[in-house]
């Protein structure tokens, strides 16, 4: 009976949508970052509410869609994760953005845009890999090269935040650049726990 009842498909489409959708939201906080001003943040800082925004629709889509399925192409629970963890990195970005806006940065470091240009890479990735759902066993070089982009900013984010704390004497200053560092690298983590649940998948449909 299970093999003759269609499984819904769309999921595959849907996903690809979230997806590219974090990659439109990550290729606006990096240009928000390379072209930084203090005095057009509350706007900038706006359209990446509003992708956030959008996000949250998407990710509800899926939810609704996995509600209304009976027979799913893999694994309810991580069609559930998949979404959630998509709509966690569109979060930490918007909350990037939310955190320079509240703490009135001035001017950007290099490093911070080193990090949201591996949430980029990250997030293309991310896409790419989605685009092989139907064929799931392609998309292990992609969870490899994810794995690889989070190592490199955890690295990256040790590294600046070692000398933070060598060469800042201002406590406050400290506190804000090492949480702003923080959060963005945690979307590169969540973006690492798409890429496993990916795998996961891919072991369960080998």
């Amino acid at each position: 009976m299970w093999r003759i009842i269609p499984k819904e498909e769309k999921f595959f489409n849907m996903f690809q949508v979230q997806a590219d959708h974090v990659v439109k939201s990550a290729r606006a906080l990096v240009e928000i970052l390379e072209n930084y001003s203090i005095e057009t943040l509350d706007a900038k800082a706006a359209e990446i509410r509003t992708l956030e925004h959008e996000g949250d629709i998407l990710t509800h889509d899926i939810i609704r869609k996995l509600n209304q399925t009976f027979v799913t192409p893999f694994d309810r629970e991580d069609i559930y994760s998949l979404a959630s963890r998509l709509d966690d990195v569109l979060d930490l970005m918007e909350g990037t953005v939310n955190r320079m806006k509240m703490y009135k940065i001035q001017k950007v470091t290099p490093e911070l845009i080193t990090i949201a240009k591996i949430v980029l890479q990250s997030s293309e990735e991310i896409a790419r890999a989605m685009g092989k759902m139907h064929e799931i066993s392609h998309i292990a070089d992609h969870c490899i090269e994810i794995n690889r982009l989070e190592n490199e900013a955890d690295l990256v984010t040790r590294q600046i935040i070692a000398h933070l704390f060598e060469n800042s004497k201002d406590p406050i200053e400290i506190i804000k650049w090492k949480e702003l560092y923080e959060y963005l690298e945690l979307a590169t983590d969540k973006c690492e726990d798409v890429a496993n649940i990916l795998e996961g998948i891919m072991l369960k449909n080998a």
